[in-house]
C-alpha cells in the first residue's frame, strides 16, 4: 500500500475548496455526502476558503438584488454551511494570502471553484469611451462589492446595454426601475441614492439575432414587466423568425413562452395605449454593434452604431449592409463573463478557465496534476444557470474520489495547522460564526431602516454592508 493511502485509511481525507459561491459549497456539499462517506469507508475533512468576508460568491455579488429565487438558493446555502462539518475562511485570497504550496503542504486535495467575475471583451471601435462599461462592473456596484467604488456615474438619459443574456436584462431592469421600487431588496444606502438621481428615460437593449435565439429565460423576461411606471417598447421589424426559429418554438417550451409572451407585449403595446410611464425599455433584435461614438473628438459616448441583421435559416445571424445610429450618452456590454488566470495553474485564456478534464486541472504537458481540481465556471466556462454547477461538481467529486488512493498526502494534515499559519500571517479571516453575526447585522440594519420610516409602508429585511472593513470589524467581533 503506498503511503497516501495508508494516509487515506489513518486519517480523515483534507480537502481545501478555493471559492465559496454556490460551485464550492455545492462541492462541499456533495463531497461530505458521498456513499463513500456515508457507508463509512472514508472520513473528510473540508475547508471552505473565500476571497470575500461573506459567503455565497456569485449569489451576493453577482445577481440583481430584486431576483425573488435568490433568497431560496442562499437558504440552502445556509443550511449546508450551518451543519458544522464544513468550516469557512472568509477574506483570505488566493495567491496573496495563501498560495498553491501553502494548500498543498495543508490538504490532500485542493478544488478551485472561483468563479468568472470579469466582463467579456466587445472589439468594437470607441468601446474605450467614457460611458462606456462592462456590464459586470456595474453589477458589482449594485452588488456592494466591497472592493469597488461607492460611486457609480448615472448622468445618461438614453443608455444602450448590448447582450441579451440573462445579466444585459438585469442591468437593463435596474438602470430603468426606479429606486423607490428597490427598498423592499437589500440595496446599499450609496446604490439607492445613486439610482435615485439617475436622469434616465430610456434604456435599450440589443440582441444580434432575433427573439428565438434570446439568451435569458422566461423569469427574467416576466420580470421586465413588474416595473413600476416603466414601459416595454418592442419593434416590429425585429420579429423576424427563419425554420431554425420555427423548429425552436415547436419543439423548446422555454422559447415558445418567450417568444410568445415577447409577441403579446407588441400586440397589446400597439392597441390603444394608456397614459405613458416616465421611462421606457427598449427590446431590440436582430442588431450587432459596430462602433460607439463620440461628437466633436470629446471622448464621451454620444451614440451607437448598428448592423441590422437577418436569420440565414438556422437561427445564426448575418448581416444586411444596412445602418443604423442610436443616440446614447452611456454603453454597457453585457455578452458574458470572463474567468481569470490564477498563480501557478495554466489558463485558458480564449475560453477563461483552468484547462482540466472532467475537473482534474491538467499541467502545461497536457497531463493531470494529482491533487488539484476545479468545478464551477473557472471549470467550464460562465454558461448555464446556478443550478448547472451542481452537476459539474458532482463530476469533479468523482473523480476525486477515485483518484484518492492515489493523491499525494499533505505534509501537515492537522487542521489547526492553516488556523496557526492564517494568524501568524496575521490575516483577518472571517468564520462563519463572523459571517452568522454579519447576517444578523444587516438584518438590524433593515429592521432599523423600517422602524425610522414607518409612513414608506416598506418593510426592509436588510440593508447590506459595503466596506470591506465594516464587514471585518463586524464579523470577528
Amino acid at each position: 500500500m503506498s503511503s497516501s493511502a495508508e494516509t487515506a485509511a489513518s486519517r480523515p481525507l483534507r480537502v481545501a475548496i478555493i471559492g465559496a459561491g454556490p460551485a464550492g459549497v455545492y462541492a462541499a456539499d456533495i463531497l461530505s455526502k458521498s456513499s463513500e462517506v456515508k457507508d463509512g469507508h472514508l472520513e473528510v475533512s473540508i475547508d471552505l476558503f473565500e476571497a470575500y468576508p461573506a459567503p455565497y460568491g456569485l449569489i451576493r455579488y453577482g445577481v440583481a438584488p430584486d431576483h425573488p429565487r435568490i433568497k431560496g438558493i442562499v437558504n440552502a446555502l445556509h443550511k449546508v454551511l450551518d451543519r458544522g462539518d464544513i468550516r469557512f475562511f472568509g477574506n483570505v485570497t488566493y495567491g496573496r494570502d495563501l498560495t498553491l504550496h501553502d494548500f498543498r503542504s495543508f490538504y490532500d486535495a485542493v478544488i478551485f471553484s472561483t468563479g468568472a467575475i470579469k466582463d467579456a471583451e466587445l472589439d468594437i471601435p470607441g468601446i474605450e469611451l467614457e460611458g462606456s462599461y462592462g456590464g459586470a462592473d456595474f453589477v458589482s456596484w449594485y452588488d456592494g462589492h466591497p472592493d469597488v467604488s461607492r460611486e457609480w456615474p448615472l448622468e445618461a438619459k438614453e443608455i444602450a446595454v448590448i447582450g441579451n443574456g440573462n445579466v444585459a436584462l438585469d442591468v437593463a431592469r435596474m438602470l430603468s426601475k426606479h429606486a423607490d421600487d428597490l427598498l423592499v431588496t437589500e440595496i446599499p444606502d450609496n446604490v439607492y441614492q445613486g439610482l435615485k438621481n439617475s436622469p434616465v428615460t430610456d434604456v435599450h437593449v440589443f440582441g444580434r439575432r432575433g427573439p428565438a435565439q434570446v439568451k435569458f429565460t422566461p423569469l427574467e423576461l416576466r420580470e421586465l414587466s413588474h416595473s413600476n411606471d416603466v414601459d416595454i417598447v418592442l419593434y416590429p421589424e425585429d420579429f423576424e423568425f427563419d425554420e431554425a426559429s420555427d423548429e425552436a418554438i415547436r419543439s423548446n417550451n422555454q422559447i415558445k413562452t418567450m417568444v410568445n409572451t415577447l409577441t403579446n407585449w407588441l400586440v397589446e403595446e400597439h392597441a390603444e395605449s394608456e397614459q405613458p410611464s416616465s421611462r421606457r425599455l427598449h427590446l431590440h433584435f436582430l442588431h450587432s454593434p459596430v462602433e460607439v461614438l463620440s461628437e466633436d473628438g470629446s471622448g464621451k459616448v454620444s451614440g451607437i452604431k448598428f448592423e441590422r441583421m437577418q436569420l440565414d435559416g438556422t437561427g445564426n445571424a448575418k448581416g444586411t449592409g444596412e445602418f443604423i445610429e442610436y443616440p446614447v450618452q452611456a454603453v454597457y456590454r453585457a455578452i458574458g463573463y470572463h474567468g481569470s488566470a490564477l498563480d501557478e495553474l495554466e489558463y485558458d485564456a480564449r475560453r477563461g478557465v483552468i484547462p482540466n478534464d472532467g475537473g482534474r486541472v491538467l499541467g502545461a504537458d497536457g497531463k493531470p496534476v494529482p491533487g488539484i481540481y476545479t468545478t464551477g465556471w473557472i471549470k467550464r466556462g460562465p454558461v448555464g444557470l446556478i443550478g448547472h454547477t451542481k452537476g459539474d461538481a458532482l463530476e469533479t467529486i468523482g473523480f476525486l474520489l477515485e483518484d484518492r488512493l492515489s493523491l499525494p498526502p499533505a505534509e501537515t494534515p492537522d487542521p489547526q495547522a492553516i488556523v496557526d499559519l492564517l494568524e501568524e500571517r496575521g490575516i483577518e479571516y472571517t468564520t462563519w460564526e463572523g459571517w452568522n453575526r454579519l447576517d444578523a447585522h444587516e438584518a438590524a440594519l433593515g429592521a432599523q431602516w423600517t422602524a425610522e420610516n414607518p409612513d414608506r409602508g416598506i418593510t426592509r429585511e436588510r440593508v447590506k454592508v459595503v466596506p470591506r472593513e465594516d464587514m471585518i470589524r463586524i464579523s470577528r467581533g
